[in-house]
Formats: structure tokens, sequence, C-alpha cells
């Protein structure tokens, strides 16, 4: 079997233990959350001289293991293989299948000498819940799909062909291991529609299961392109000849987000310094899931790429927003009109801001005077990215603009 390498999330665990709290393994369904604790993390404990009997891992969706759902016994067998002082690490995969779990989580942060790792698969868990549930006694560590690079690092090969099968198939590990084209779309289609879609309708009783997929169809067919519920119940009205309401799909988009199935970027006036709340994009977790879901007709590489910049800032630690710039310029008439700028991405981590535009060429420096119209009427110092499609080597222009590869960007976090 394949391992593919997930260090920045193995380090996170590693750099966890001793700090008292519950690891909670957040992330969408099907990203690895569960090899991760049981295989990568608990090979490192053995190389890093933990004994075998100081791991115990405890998959709750095992048959074998259905005694255990019930919290006093789980309990009771827990207290049963612990024989001293050393610390054992015990990985719960799937701890939403025991009754009365919470409980059972806060009456293990009373054991001086347990490190407790926990994951689950299904929406209850995945949901922001789990967050507020362990306030203040979790250590929340989120996973995302495979980056490009960690794709990259496991299948290799030549770059654009990697990055075919990246932007059609997605990141999930267990479609990248399969070994044809159509073995994947299948994968991705029956994930979409049997996993996601059914926990979303059975957790919040969803009752027209066909109004939230055509949703999620039609934000996936729009990547990119600013909009709201207004927005939305009006495309279903014109589109989808059927009348819905704004608090319905509302509640959709929370639903969605919930499951991290997709993530919203809100526009933020960067002159203004404040957040515009009437529109926003959404963003695919995973862009195999996006283009199962339009069955991998609408391949737009300019869209698809600009959601894959988003997630990979993301991934990386980035808050990320949708920029906005107001200027006022002459129009043919000669009167002064009010005009917005975008800038694909605003991402903050700490002091850290970047400026970003994603551009699948640039071919002329008309193109280049639309990418950049944006940033020159930003006045802050902070970096200012143009990433291009094409497998150019970096350089920065005459007025600093930072221009790099979209391959050199993915691959190489220092490549601006």
């Amino acid at each position: 079997m394949m391992i593919i390498r997930r260090d920045y999330y193995l380090d996170q665990l590693v750099a966890g233990r001793g700090n008292g709290l519950i690891k909670v393994i957040t992330g969408i369904r099907r990203c690895g959350k569960s090899f991760m604790l049981s295989h990568l993390f608990r090979k490192w404990l053995l190389d890093h001289d933990v004994t075998s009997d100081h791991i115990l891992h405890i998959p709750l969706d095992d048959r074998r293991n259905s005694e255990l759902r019930n919290p006093d016994r789980f309990l009771q067998y827990i207290d049963s293989l612990i024989k001293d002082d050393n610390t054992y690490y015990i990985m719960i995969d799937e701890v939403q299948m025991m009754e009365d779990f919470v409980e059972v989580l806060n009456s293990m942060l009373y054991m001086t000498n347990v490190e407790v790792y926990v994951t689950g698969s299904n929406s209850r868990f995945l949901s922001s819940d789990i967050v507020t549930e362990f306030r203040g006694r979790s250590d929340e560590i989120h996973m995302y799909p495979l980056s490009f690079k960690e794709y990259y690092s496991a299948f290799g090969g030549e770059k654009n062909e990697s990055w075919k099968q990246y932007y059609t198939f997605g990141g999930l590990p267990q479609v990248a291991m399969l070994d044809n084209n159509q073995k994947k779309m299948i994968y991705l289609e029956n994930l979409m529609s049997t996993v996601f879609i059914k926990d979303i309708v059975e957790r919040h009783r969803v009752k027209n299961d066909k109004e939230l997929e055509e949703l999620i169809k039609i934000i996936a067919s729009s990547i990119g392109s600013p909009t709201n519920p207004t927005k939305l119940v009006n495309t279903f009205r014109s589109l989808k000849n059927f009348v819905t309401t704004n608090k319905t799909l509302s509640k959709y988009l929370g639903y969605l987000e919930d499951a991290f199935i997709v993530k919203k970027a809100v526009r933020y006036n960067i002159k203004g310094k404040k957040y515009i709340n009437t529109l926003a994009k959404y963003y695919f977790s995973d862009i195999g899931l996006r283009n199962a879901s339009l069955d991998f007709r609408q391949m737009e590489e300019t869209h698809i790429m600009e959601n894959i910049i988003y997630n990979e800032l993301v991934a990386r630690g980035f808050s990320v927003d949708v920029g906005t710039v107001e200027i006022r310029e002459k129009n043919k008439e000669g009167h002064l009109v009010r005009k917005t700028l975008e800038v694909d991405f605003v991402a903050n981590s700490g002091n850290e801001r970047l400026y970003i535009q994603s551009a699948l060429s640039m071919p002329d420096d008309n193109k280049k005077k639309q990418e950049t119209a944006s940033f020159k009427n930003i006045d802050d110092s902070f970096k200012k990215i143009i990433i291009v499609r094409n497998d150019i080597m970096r350089y920065i222009d005459d007025n600093g603009y930072i221009i790099v590869g979209l391959f050199d960007f993915l691959l190489n976090h220092d490549a601006y």
C-alpha cells in the first residue's frame, strides 16, 4: 500500500503531546483523519520509543467493538488497559458512535497519564458544533484533502499530467489511489450523493433533498462569482423553474459549511477596512467533489485554479477574504463615476498579508493591466502577487508586483 506523507498534520499532532487537551481531528469525510492517527502518528510514536501496548487504537465502527459504544463499559475497558504511570496514547475513531461521548471525553481529562485523540466522520461530528462542545478543553487539528504538493510528492511524474489529474479528481486520498479515471468518477459521484448529501438530509431532516442537490450544482457551476441567498433564489426561479426562499437557501448553505463541503469567502473593502456582507463567494473543499456534482461537464480551468489556490491558502493557515477596491474614474462623458475593482484573495496570517490575483495567463500588456488595476489603488506595502498558470520563473515587475507560476506557488511555500 502506498503511504502518502501528511507531515503538516503529523507535526501538529507531535507538537500537541502533553498539552492536557483532547486532540480533535476534524475535516471533510474521507480526507484521511483515521489513517493519520492509526498509521502515520502511530508509526511516529513507535519510532520514538513508545511501546505498542501504550498505543490504544479503538475504532468504534468495528462491530467487534460494539460493546464499547456503551460509555461505562468503554471507561472500564480503558481503566483495565492502563497498567503503569507511563503515558498512554488513546485513539478513538468514530467517537460519535458512543453514547454520551462528550461526558466520556470529559471524564478522560481527569486521567493524568493519557493523551486522547478522537476523530469522527458523520455530519454531527464534522460540524462546527464539536468545537463548541469542547471549547477550552480541546486542541482542534483541521485536516484538508491532499494539497497538490502532497499529491505530487506521492505520485510524481510530469507536472502537467499530475495537475490534470488533480484538478479533475481532487485530493481525497482514496480517490488518488484508484487506478483509472472511470473508477475515480464513479467513486466521487457516489460519495457525493450517498454520503455527503445523505448525511445532511438525515441530520437536519431536510425534506426536499432535490433542492439541496440543485443548490450544490449552482454553487459548483459559479465558482468565483459573488452571490447571496437572494441571487440564488432568482437563479432557482429562472433556471430551475421552481420557487424557494432566502431562509431555506441560507440554511442549506450553513449545512454545507458545517460539513466542510464548501467554505465562504466574505468580501472585504480594502480601503474602508470593513467587511461587506451583501455578497460572498463559495469554494469547494475538494475540487473533485465539485466536479462530480456537475458530472465532470464544466471543467473551466480558470475557475478550478482559483478554487485550488483558495484551498491552498486556507490549508496554509491563512484567513482568506475577497478584496474590493472602490475608485472614481471618468466615463466617456467626462463624469466621475464610482467603480469597484476586485482582488481575488486577501490572505491574512498574523502580521502577514498577501494580495493575490489568479490568472490563467497574461499574454499581453492589456491583460496585465486588467489584473493589476486593483493593486495600483491599494496604498499599503503588503505583497501583491499574481499567480499564473504558465510554468514561469518567478519575477518582480517594475511596480513591485510578484509574478509566480502556479506550480511554484503550490509546491514551494517560499515562492512568494
